[in-house]
C-alpha cells in the first residue's frame, strides 16, 4: 500500500475530506486504508465487538464514541479479533486500553486517548449509518486513508486497494 495522505491530498484535493480530530496511533500499523464500516455508541462496546466479528476483511471500522474519555471502547481482546480477521484498522472517536498489547498487534488503531476502565455491555447504539465528527462525514463503504500525517476520507478508492 504505497500512499501518503499528503500526496493523496495533493492529487485529489477536490474529492477528500480531512479529519480535524488529532488521533493517537496505538496499533503496530501506522499506515492503513480501506472501506469504511461504522458504529455509533456511547461508553458501550458490544456493537464494536459485533462489527469487528462481521465486517469484511480489509475494512476499517470507524467508531463514533462521542469523544468520551470516561472509558475504553476497545482493548487487546477486540484488537485480537481485528487482527485475526485481517481488518485494516479501527478508528475510534473515544478511548482504548491495553495499549502495550495493541501496539504489538498487526492492525492500525487510532483513538483520541486511553483509559483503563472497560465500557458497559448493554448493546446500545447504531451500525452502518453515516457518522459526523472531525469535520468529516464517515459514510459506510467510502474509503479512509490514515498515516502519520492524518486521516482523510474519499467517496471512492484513490489507490489500488
Amino acid at each position: 500500500m504505497a500512499f501518503t495522505t499528503a500526496d493523496l491530498c495533493d492529487d485529489f484535493a477536490n474529492e477528500v475530506q480531512i479529519c480535524t480530530v488529532e488521533f493517537k496511533s496505538y496499533g503496530k500499523n501506522k499506515k492503513f486504508s480501506g472501506p469504511i464500516a461504522t458504529v455509533k455508541v456511547l461508553e458501550d462496546n458490544v456493537l464494536v465487538k459485533e462489527a469487528l466479528q462481521q465486517i469484511p476483511e480489509g475494512s476499517v471500522l470507524v467508531v463514533d464514541g462521542g469523544g468520551s474519555r470516561r472509558c475504553a471502547l476497545m482493548g487487546d481482546n477486540l484488537g485480537d479479533i481485528a487482527q485475526t480477521r485481517k481488518l485494516a484498522g479501527v478508528i475510534i472517536y473515544g478511548c482504548v486500553r491495553d495499549t502495550a498489547e495493541i501496539a504489538e498487534q498487526n492492525i492500525g488503531v487510532l483513538a483520541i486517548g486511553s483509559n483503563p476502565l472497560r465500557s458497559v455491555k448493554k448493546g446500545n447504539g447504531s451500525t452502518d449509518i453515516p457518522l459526523n465528527f472531525g469535520d468529516v462525514e464517515w459514510v459506510p463503504n467510502h474509503y479512509v486513508y490514515a498515516d502519520e500525517d492524518g486521516v482523510i476520507v474519499a467517496p471512492r478508492p484513490l489507490i489500488g486497494e
